[in-house]
């Protein structure tokens, strides 16, 4: 986790948790992040959902401009990680 604390983690989670509309997200995750950030977020986001539909490397970096190491990362996030894209993208909760 780097030089942050669990607490530090948890509180910053816990704000987002505060956010209560998209407009609330746009207008916290603006002040937040930089524009490159966000734009890193939302292509690695759209890499995870092309990769759940199956398209391959040169499809989703064509599309996305992703680099094939980030969407190697992804990838490996998809296939080893926390499930933290699933939640994201399971239609059923």
């Amino acid at each position: 986790m780097g030089k942050f604390s669990i607490e530090a983690f948890d509180s910053f989670f816990e704000a987002i948790l505060k956010l209560k509309s998209i407009e609330d997200c746009r207008l916290f995750f603006e002040d937040i992040c930089t524009i490159k950030e966000l734009e890193g977020i939302l292509q690695r986001l759209e890499v995870a959902k092309l990769l759940k539909e199956k398209k391959n490397y040169q499809e989703i970096s064509k599309i996305t401009g992703a680099s094939t190491a980030t969407i190697s990362r992804v990838n490996k996030c998809l296939v080893y990680g926390n499930g933290g894209y699933d939640i994201v993208f399971d239609e059923n909760k």
